[in-house]
Parts: structure tokens; C-alpha cells; sequence
């Protein structure tokens, strides 16, 4: 077994450690396990998670393994541990990648900065590959280094938007029942073709269920049913729940799961995550001036303009800039007024690189400056856009995306619009 980084203590927030974090979110997460063991009179249960990542990708047809795919220049799979690591109560998580791709998952551990990851040899098929991560929490394997939780989660690894309420449920749900798993609705009715290719017979959709991710199983449960296996399940097996019930006798307890559950399995797929993710990362825009609110200047028509424009996204302004980048805000307007340099935006972009936020994703950055048209003449314009250029191109290198916008006026239209 292939351990990750140390920091196995490492913080509930996806990824990197934002500096001056407070811990607020990880109290939460922490919280709501243990309301639960609060409310059934018991301790909240250790738990790990399994993730299977030894696919080849075929259905997708590209040459890189889905997981691998880059969304935003990002594996994939990054995503679905950064959703995992928020959820502090997880103490464990383990990835099991092929031999050839385990020093691709390191770099990725080890680029985006995850935490709490331990990474087992892949099998041959999905069964074989969560038997082997289980083996890595198994107290009976010789050289183990993990202990063996009370619940183990079973997921995708490209399946990257998965909530803490849904793990929270299947996990709660598996303490009392054994076994646990996410369903949705069918949206296609099943059928079965003949030999020849004519419809045998097709099943009423409305009794049936589509069996997703996440799963959540006693350890011991699901051990045992895997040690039990036989070779044909391993090989040609899917579905975990159903070994559950064949060798250990437990009928698992069906939760409703999210819309949010599907997983990345075509090329079309990889363009809808992006563009969720997308969404999700731009519903909060920040506006940074370096005036105080109550003077007055044109920079502040423009937030207003902003909250105006943008009624589905949240403007707020950034007189706090370190704790709104601990609440991890990934869009920027920032206004320099008192002077026509660079000076605000630079200490932002100081403060951006430091927090290391822009490492999971990219931060939008647009510069905005205000020019007396009158008395800026046209060289002193061109050299402020050349040095927006060389700023850009330095910001690009840390994944932050820099714009430049300069808004030229004569002094009267910033006195008429204060007026």
C-alpha cells in the first residue's frame, strides 16, 4: 500500500490549507456526525471511504482514463477528493489506481495539495480494486497502517459532486441497517431483447430504481461478503449492494439520492461537469476599492451597477479581504482610485497567491482603473495596457486569470453621476 502525504489530520476544506482558516466549516461538518450518534444514543462511528479509480475509460473513448480527464486543467478526480476531504468525519480515504498510473496519482495528490489519501494497487476489475482497498483497512493484513473504521464508503471516482448530506444519510442508514445505497429514479424504461433481437419483455419502470454512489456499509459486512466472493463475481460483478446481500444476508437501505450523483462515463459528460463547476465558482463576485465606502467616486456607480446586472450572483465588497478569501470567493473586480497604478490589484494578487487558493481553482481577476481622459495622454494610456499584458501573463502562471479594464472620463461625468 502507497500512502499519500502525512497530514492525515489535515483540514476538512477541499484541498490546500487556506491560511488564517478559522475552522468554522470543519466544526460544522464534524457536527452533524455527531448529532447523529447524539440522537441514537451511541458514539458517531469511525469512518473511511473507497475509491475505485482503475478504469481505462473505453465508453468514453479517449486515450487518458476518465478520472485522469482534465476539467479546468484539473484531473477529475481531484474533484471527487476535494469533495470528500470537506467532510471531516471521513478519517481515511483510499484510491486504487493501476501500477502504471500510481505516479500520475501521486503527482495529483501532491500538486493539489489532498489530504488524508492512501493509495492501493488497482485489480483488474471495479470488485477486485474495493477488495484491495478494503484489504488496506483490514486489521488482519499484515503491515496495515490505517484502522479499521466502524462504516466504509464506496464511490465513484468520477463522480465528483457528491454532497455531505448524501454521505451523511447512507452512512447513518448503514449503522442501523448494515448496508446502504443511493438511488434515483429511472429515466429510461429497461428492457430485455431475444437471441434474435426482438423485444422478450420490458420491466415497469416505476418499480424499479437506478442504483448509484455513494454506498455506505459496516466494514465488517461488506469484508466479509468480499472475502466470501467467488471468482465470478469479481469479475463480472457491479453492483456492491447485491454481494452484501448474497454472502452476508443484508438487505441494504435504499436513500434517495441528488440529481448531482451522475457520473462522468462519455465525452459529453466531461463538458457538463465543467460547465457545473463553472456555475458553482461563479456565484459570488467581490469588489475590492481602495477607498473607504462612505467617499465618494465613480468606482462605487459600478458596484452598484454590478448588483444590479448580476441579480443570481452574490457582490459583495471587500473591505475584509482575508476572510473573503477564506470563504473562498473566486471572482474579483478590483477598483484602483487613488492612484493609477497597479497597488490594489497587486496586494490582491499578493494576498490570492499566498492563501493558495487558486490551486483547486482558477481566480478571475479584473483590474479596473479610472483616467482623467483629459490629462492622461494617449502614451501613458498605451503603457497602462501593456502593463495590464505583462501582469496578466505573470498572474497566468499561478492560475489566476487578470483582465484590465480602464475607463477614461473627464472629471465632470464622475461629478454628474455623484450628483
Amino acid at each position: 500500500m502507497e500512502l499519500g502525504p502525512p497530514g492525515g489530520s489535515g483540514p476538512a476544506e477541499p484541498g490546500p490549507r487556506l491560511r488564517g482558516l478559522r475552522g468554522a466549516d470543519a466544526a460544522a461538518s464534524a457536527s452533524s456526525l455527531s448529532r447523529f450518534g447524539a440522537e441514537a444514543g451511541c458514539r458517531a462511528p469511525a469512518v473511511a471511504a473507497v475509491l475505485p479509480a482503475g478504469g481505462s475509460g473505453e465508453r468514453m473513448g479517449v486515450p487518458t482514463p476518465k478520472q485522469f480527464c482534465p476539467i479546468l486543467e484539473r484531473p477529475l478526480i481531484s474533484y471527487t477528493l476535494q469533495a470528500l476531504e470537506r467532510v471531516s468525519w471521513i478519517k481515511d480515504i483510499i484510491v486504487a489506481v493501476t501500477r502504471e498510473n500510481m505516479e500520475t496519482m501521486k503527482g495529483i495528490i501532491q500538486r493539489y495539495q489532498h489530504k488524508r489519501i492512501s493509495l492501493v494497487e488497482a485489480g483488474v476489475t471495479r470488485h477486485r480494486s474495493i477488495f484491495n482497498g478494503l484489504k488496506a483497512l483490514a486489521e488482519d493484513q499484515p503491515n496495515c497502517r490505517l484502522s479499521k473504521p466502524e462504516v466504509v464508503i464506496i464511490h465513484d471516482a468520477v463522480r465528483p459532486f457528491v454532497e455531505e448530506d448524501v454521505l451523511l444519510k447512507v452512512v447513518t442508514a448503514a449503522q442501523e441497517h448494515g448496508a446502504s445505497g443511493a438511488i434515483r429514479p429511472l429515466v429510461s424504461t429497461v428492457i430485455s431483447p431475444s437471441a434474435d433481437s426482438c423485444l422478450d419483455h420490458s420491466l415497469e419502470r416505476a418499480r424499479y430504481r437506478a442504483s448509484e454512489m455513494p454506498q455506505a456499509f459496516l466494514f465488517d459486512v461488506i469484508y466479509d461478503a468480499y472475502q466470501q466472493c467467488s471468482d465470478y463475481d469479481l469479475e463480472f460483478g457491479t453492483e456492491c449492494l447485491h454481494l452484501a446481500l448474497k454472502y452476508s444476508h443484508i438487505k441494504a437501505k435504499l436513500v434517495e439520492g441528488s440529481p448531482d450523483l451522475w457520473k462522468v462515463t462519455y465525452k459529453r459528460d466531461l463538458y457538463a461537469a465543467e460547465s457545473i463547476i463553472k456555475e458553482r465558482i461563479s456565484q459570488k463576485v467581490c469588489v475590492v476599492m481602495d477607498t473607504k465606502e462612505d467617499e465618494e467616486h465613480v468606482g462605487h456607480c459600478l458596484e452598484e451597477m454590478l448588483k444590479t446586472e448580476l441579480n443570481h450572483v452574490k457582490v459583495t465588497s471587500g473591505q475584509d479581504l482575508q476572510q473573503i478569501i477564506l470563504e473562498q470567493c473566486y471572482n474579483f473586480v478590483c477598483v484602483n482610485v487613488m492612484t493609477s497604478d497597479f497597488e490594489e490589484t497587486q496586494r490582491l494578487l499578493n494576498m490570492v497567491e499566498e492563501s493558495n487558493l487558486s490551486i483547486l481553482y482558477p481566480v478571475v481577476v479584473i483590474s479596473v482603473h479610472f483616467l482623467d481622459y483629459e490629462s492622461v495622454p494617449l502614451g501613458q494610456k498605451m503603457e497602462k495596457v501593456m502593463q495590464i499584458r505583462e501582469f496578466a501573463k505573470e498572474a497566468k502562471k499561478r492560475n489566476i486569470l487578470l483582465s484590465g479594464l480602464l475607463i477614461y472620463f473627464p472629471q465632470e461625468i464622475q461629478r454628474d453621476l455623484l450628483h
